[in-house]
């Protein structure tokens, strides 16, 4: 299989059983977890967890694997949560860099629990942290791994190309990169389906942020209507973006060679599953 396909799995029992579930699952990429993504637990591995996981990901051929930053990470706060965030990156990169994994998605968090209450004296700071922040763990993290954004599907830090762009360019820094959510993009108001949504995109995709920056693609479908900024994902084919948008992002000349990592509710509502890797699969021209 040329394409690259993959899911979001469980590492429960450790992180070498992620490769094998995702290999039974007909996949051939990978995104987990470190550790707990609802706690602070700081990345740590040994040298045999190490050894085990390099030797089985080359004997599997599962390539590449992607860590999923902690949901608790809020990069534009300036106290605990903040610190925690930055300090919780760096080790995650320390891992990934020792593991030969490519590098952390992450959600930058929020710059406000209510934007209406923000001045914009008060955004311009906490974007400033924000900024600081990323360069900070970029400094302190190995130089073969990946800081990759994803985007909003709701009202948080990257919910627009424009604001991503923006923030890529006040960081400056080549190991920067995107993840693109189906779903987030979707519930954000960008519609990709038909071919000229879909080349419409990615052009401006390109003149603001550059198509090199696209690291992969979140492949989900969505519980709700376009724009909403509702982002719950659905299984391919159950929601509401519709068949079209996969197959076009799958055989689109300038994507095609992504990886595309599901994280799907899973038809038996047991996480991401064979089913949709094989739906995925069908839609993939010969």
């Amino acid at each position: 299989m040329d394409i690259k396909l993959g899911a979001h799995l469980s590492i429960a029992g450790g992180y070498h059983l992620a490769l094998e579930r995702i290999k039974a699952n007909g996949g051939n990429c990978l995104q987990i977890f470190s550790s707990s993504p609802r706690g602070w637990q700081m990345t740590t591995i040994s040298d045999n967890e190490k050894q085990q996981f390099l030797k089985l990901k080359k004997q599997l051929q599962i390539d590449p694997v992607y860590f999923h930053a902690s949901y608790l990470v809020n990069l534009a706060d300036n106290g605990r949560i903040g610190h925690l965030s930055k300090q919780s990156l760096i080790a995650e990169l320390d891992v990934a860099s020792r593991l030969e994994i490519r590098g952390s998605i992450v959600h930058l968090g929020s710059f406000k629990n209510n934007q209406s209450q923000n001045s914009k004296s008060q955004l311009n700071s906490k974007y400033q942290i924000l900024i600081k922040h990323i360069k900070e763990i970029l400094r302190a993290t190995p130089k073969n791994t990946r800081f990759i954004i994803e985007n909003a599907g709701n009202r948080k830090i990257g919910q627009t190309i424009d604001e991503i762009a923006t923030i890529i360019k006040d960081v400056s820094d080549e190991r920067v990169r995107v993840c693109l959510d189906t779903c987030h993009l979707f519930s954000a108001g960008y519609a990709l389906t038909d071919k000229k949504k879909l080349d419409d995109f990615l052009q401006t995709f390109e003149f603001k942020i550059g198509l090199r920056k696209l690291e992969l693609w979140h492949t989900n479908d969505s519980r709700d209507p376009l724009g909403t900024l509702r982002d719950r994902h659905e299984n391919i084919g159950q929601g509401t973006i519709g068949l079209e948008t996969f197959r076009l992002l799958l055989n689109h000349p300038s994507t095609k060679h992504l990886p595309f990592i599901i994280e799907t509710p899973g038809f038996d509502k047991r996480g991401p599953d064979k089913k949709n890797i094989d739906i995925l699969k069908s839609l993939v021209y010969d």
